[in-house]
C-alpha cells in the first residue's frame, strides 16, 4: 500500500525524542534479540528489558522535535513520514469509532531512547507503553524483521504494526487492559487475546484506511493489492510465538505472550474482512483463538 503523492498529511503529532538512554550490561546479539521478542514483540510493558537498561534524568521525550512530514510522497519515500502518515490516519479512524478519544503519541527514533516502561530500541521492536499513552518505533526494526524473521516488511506490513501499537491504546483507553489484566502466559491467557485483538484491530482499520480522505477530498491511500495484503499476513506470521520460539530451536506454548503465527493471521484476517465487530478475543473459548 503506498500513500497518494498529494495526500496532505501534515496535520501530525510524530515526534522524535530529544535524548537517548544507555544499556548497561552491553549490546544485544542475535539470541539476545529472539529471546526479547519472543517474550515481549509488540506488547504493552518493557519495564526492566534489555540487560539491567538504565534510563536518564528527566520525563520521556523531552526536549523532542516534531517531524516535518507534509505529503504523501513524503511517507512513500521516508520511513520516519510512513509512521507519521500512518499516525494522521490511525487518528481519524478512532476519532469516528470511540468516543472521547485521546490519541496517543507517536515517537519515531533512532537506537534506542527511554520511556517510562523501559529502554526502547529497534531490537526490543516496537510498543506502546500505558502509563504514557504512547508508542514507540525504530523504523530499523523492520530490518531485523527481514533479516531474522523471514519478513519482507513492506509498506501494508509496517502499517499493519503501527495499528496493532494503536490497538493497544485502544484497549487501553477503553478500559479493556483495566478489565482483563495480565494472568500470566500460555496459549490461552488474558495477555495471547490482548495481542490477538491488537491485530485484528489493526485488520480492521487497514480495511478502511484506503477510503479515508484528507481535507482536500484526496485519499490518504492507493488500495491496497493482493501481494500487499499477503506482506501484511506474512509479518503477522513472522511474529507468531511459536515462529520466533522454533528460530531459536525450541516451542513451548505455555509460555506465549503473543500467540501463534496462524492465530495472527487468523486475526488480523478476521478484523481486515468482518470490522471491528468480530475482535473480542476475550469471549472466545480458547480452543477457537
Amino acid at each position: 500500500m503506498t500513500f497518494n503523492p498529494d495526500a496532505d498529511i501534515s496535520n501530525t503529532r510524530t515526534r522524535r525524542p530529544g535524548r537517548t538512554a544507555a544499556i548497561a550490561g552491553g549490546g544485544v546479539g542475535l539470541l539476545g534479540i529472539v529471546a526479547l521478542i519472543a517474550s515481549q514483540l509488540l506488547g504493552v510493558d518493557l519495564t526492566g528489558l534489555v540487560g539491567g537498561g538504565q534510563q536518564s534524568g528527566g520525563e520521556p521525550g523531552a526536549g523532542s522535535t516534531v517531524l516535518s512530514c507534509q505529503t504523501g510522497e513524503d511517507a512513500n519515500t521516508q520511513d520516519e513520514c510512513r509512521m507519521a502518515g500512518a499516525q494522521v490516519l490511525l487518528d481519524e479512524y478512532w476519532e469516528t469509532h470511540v468516543d472521547g478519544y485521546i490519541p496517543p503519541q507517536l515517537y519515531v527514533f533512532n537506537g534506542q531512547t527511554s520511556t517510562q516502561c523501559g529502554t526502547a530500541s529497534n531490537s526490543v521492536g516496537p510498543f506502546y507503553c500505558p502509563p504514557e499513552q504512547s508508542v514507540y518505533i525504530d523504523p530499523a526494526f523492520f530490518q531485523i524483521m527481514r533479516q531474522q524473521f523471514d519478513a519482507s516488511a513492506g509498506e501494508l506490513a509496517q502499517l499493519y504494526i503501527v495499528g496493532h501499537e494503536w490497538g493497544h491504546h485502544i484497549q487501553n483507553i477503553t478500559g479493556i487492559m483495566a478489565d482483563h489484566p495480565n494472568n500470566g502466559s500460555g496459549p490461552d491467557s488474558n495477555s495471547v487475546r490482548t495481542e490477538l485483538q491488537a491485530d485484528c484491530y489493526a485488520g480492521a482499520w487497514l480495511k478502511d484506511a484506503a477510503t479515508l480522505t484528507d481535507d482536500n477530498g484526496e485519499h490518504y491511500l492507493e488500495t491496497p493489492t493482493e501481494a500487499q495484503i499477503t506482506d501484511a499476513l506474512n509479518a503477522a506470521f513472522a511474529v507468531g510465538d511459536d515462529h520466533i520460539q522454533e528460530q531459536a530451536g525450541f516451542n513451548n506454548p505455555e509460555s506465549w505472550t503473543h500467540g501463534s503465527s496462524e492465530q495472527r493471521q487468523f486475526w488480523f484476517a478476521s478484523g481486515y474482512q468482518n470490522g471491528l465487530g468480530s475482535c473480542d478475543t476475550f469471549s472466545v473459548d480458547g480452543s477457537r483463538l
